[in-house]
């Protein structure tokens, strides 16, 4: 009796803990835990040639260091404004699609926080015509120092493929730097 009591205490006294301290909980995926639940904006710059827009779906995964890998298929669907590259105001009175010739396309995604800075972005094309996206950048709203880089691809995006930059682990070689790439299904 006495063995259930203390566990009762002991459960009661972890769920308390919990439920006082929600913004330090933890997830555990693998072996990595991860702080909370982040929001991230992902800007995407569609370029300016002819064509170069898609109507296709765009997958996206990102991620940190520490190899947690945030994937948001389709992208698509999470469109939050489209920016003027001119002079930055949002164009959002008229619905839109994403990813048209000479655009830049805001989207938002809520998954849990990395650890570390974002270093590496890969994109996936999927359908039939092509898109050419000049850069990407994730940017983490409460946690500004883990925002990327830009990613630049400003070429024609491979079909049903994972394309993209890991800028994690790089190495420098007596022929220059090195990067180790991912692969992915």
């Amino acid at each position: 009796m006495v063995i259930h009591e203390r566990f009762f205490a002991v459960t009661l006294l972890s769920l308390l803990a919990i439920s006082l301290d929600c913004q330090s909980m933890m997830f555990v995926r693998g072996e990595q835990q991860m702080k909370g639940n982040c929001t991230y904006v992902i800007t995407i710059e569609t370029s300016c040639i002819k064509d170069a827009g898609t109507s296709n779906h765009i997958s996206l995964r990102f991620g940190d260091s520490k190899s947690y890998d945030l994937l948001v298929h389709p992208l698509n669907r999470r469109h939050v404004k489209w920016v003027d590259k001119m002079d930055q105001s949002v164009l959002d009175d008229a619905p839109r699609k994403p990813f048209q010739p000479c655009s830049v396309d805001d989207f938002q995604v809520d998954g849990p926080c990395v650890d570390t800075a974002i270093c590496y972005l890969y994109l996936k094309l999927t359908g039939t015509d092509n898109w050419r996206p000049g850069f990407a950048q994730v940017r983490v709203l409460d946690e500004a120092r883990f925002n990327s880089d830009y990613f630049y691809f400003r070429s024609d995006l491979p079909r049903h493929v994972w394309h993209g930059y890991d800028f994690c682990d790089r190495e420098v070689t007596r022929f220059g730097i090195r990067h180790k790439r991912k692969v992915f299904d």
